[in-house]
């Protein structure tokens, strides 16, 4: 009798038949995985191009299952191959979690919990791991081909897929009860302005308004909290950079995709297992600027480099982005200004304020709502009133409350005052008339 024939006869007793129901496969596969890694060279598989190693794979587990004259259903069958394919030289449980487009955030917990946000909501899935040590051995398969470790000296780590999602990792002494991994995943085909505008995340006008400011070089910020849709709207925004510049990018971990030709994509790095090596972000907006770029696009500032970055603002790289971790467009201002100080305490707000204020133009604001949606909330313009910066709403989006299915119900509002910023854009040649900021209210 086969193992399978053998397995599926102890479930003709009703008092095991719900414990064991999934044990069949697995036994299946953790039998026939142990068999390729005695019997194969796994190292050598895995250094095969993707289409190549799965194919091997492929061929010696059916050579396996027809020696061992195992009766398998062929539904049954594809998934064995699949597990084991998934497990040894994919991510294993992850795996079609990570082919689900709709899936933006994949959460593992411990091996019985993982999370994952579908559609701006969080929720349990069915997918589980054996043990912490499977957990350890998928970091382990993440890190390897970027050259990172991960151990109790060093307990976490960033890296990136080959699809560019991005994997943030952390073991015991710092992760308390279980190996985490925490997976930001992107579409292959970014998202456009007009996507934006169809989930409600900003209005027709607010749209056109920042295409015209990107166009004509404001210097703008995008802020917001984690998973507020900054990193989506930066690359989005960037669409409107007219093909003709050159774009350098400057990234922690690289995120953005533009969809354009001269653009230069920078990465930091961290430091080396001999603790040399780092290359910060401050360095790259320092070295961006002797590679001639038209426009500097810096992924996210948290230190010195905001100082650098309202430099190249104001030496000749105009229209220049990046993105700030703020709760406000206001704590984006006291951020800015507090990263500046810290990385240079001979400066003072006093000689800081008509600095930032000549570089910065715009702030815009993200927000995620309770009901999982993202907003651009605000859309705001940075003046200065004598000694003292100011910030002034062109666009926001108004909550007026929350539906019986916990929507968020609420308008974006256009303020009657056209902005300083007006003269500008109109002299790049875009027809920005004060009709286009008559008041208007599109509840969403």
């Amino acid at each position: 009798m086969s193992i399978f024939n053998k397995l599926h006869s102890r479930l003709a007793d009703p008092a095991i038949t719900e414990k064991i129901s999934t044990d069949p496969l697995d036994q299946l596969f953790k039998h026939f995985k142990e068999r390729l890694l005695k019997e194969s060279n796994l190292d050598q598989l895995i250094g095969l191009p993707d289409y190549q190693k799965r194919k091997t794979i492929d061929k010696i587990i059916h050579a396996m299952i027809d020696e061992e004259k195992v009766i398998i259903p062929q539904e049954e069958k594809d998934r064995l191959l699949q597990m084991i394919l998934d497990d040894s030289v994919g991510y294993g449980p992850l795996e079609p979690l990570l082919h689900d487009e709709e899936i933006t955030e994949i959460m593992v917990n411990s091996p019985t919990e993982v999370y994952i946000e579908k559609n701006g909501k969080i929720s349990l899935t069915n997918v589980s791991f054996k043990s912490q040590e499977h957990i350890r051995n998928i970091i382990d398969r993440i890190i390897a081909p970027i050259g990172r470790r991960i151990d109790e000296s060093s307990p976490l780590v960033d890296g990136r897929l080959e699809d560019g999602s991005r994997v943030n990792a952390a073991i015991p002494p710092v992760s308390l009860n279980s190996p985490v991994i925490t997976i930001r995943k992107f579409k292959k085909d970014p998202y456009s302005i007009e996507d934006l505008i169809q989930f409600g995340s900003m209005s027709e006008k607010m749209a056109r308004f920042l295409q015209m400011a990107v166009a004509s070089k404001l210097n703008m910020i995008i802020s917001g909290g984690t998973g507020s849709g900054k990193t989506t709207l930066l690359n989005v925004l960037s669409a409107a950079i007219p093909g003709g510049e050159r774009v350098i990018t400057i990234e922690d971990m690289a995120e953005l995709r533009l969809n354009r030709r001269n653009v230069v994509a920078l990465e930091a790095r961290p430091m080396n297992m001999e603790g040399s090596g780092e290359i910060t972000i401050r360095q790259l907006v320092r070295n961006a600027l002797r590679m001639r770029p038209d426009r500097i696009i810096v992924g996210e500032v948290r230190g010195g480099e905001a100082l650098d970055m309202l430099q190249a603002m104001n030496t000749g790289h105009e229209g220049s982005l990046t993105t700030v971790h703020a709760n406000s467009a206001q704590d984006a201002l006291s951020r800015l200004e507090a990263m500046i100080i810290m990385s240079n305490p001979a400066l003072t707000v006093d000689v800081l304020k008509p600095y930032i204020s000549a570089a910065v133009d715009l702030i815009v604001q993200t927000t995620r709502l309770s009901d999982g949606t993202r907003k651009v909330v605000s859309i705001s313009e940075l003046r200065e009133k004598g000694t003292d910066l100011v910030l002034e709403d062109i666009f926001r989006y108004d909550r007026s409350g929350v539906r019986e299915d916990g929507t968020v119900v609420g308008q974006f509002k256009l303020t009657r005052v056209p902005p300083q910023c007006t003269s500008k854009i109109r002299a790049f040649g875009h027809d920005l008339s004060d009709e286009f900021f008559r008041e208007e209210r599109e509840e969403v």
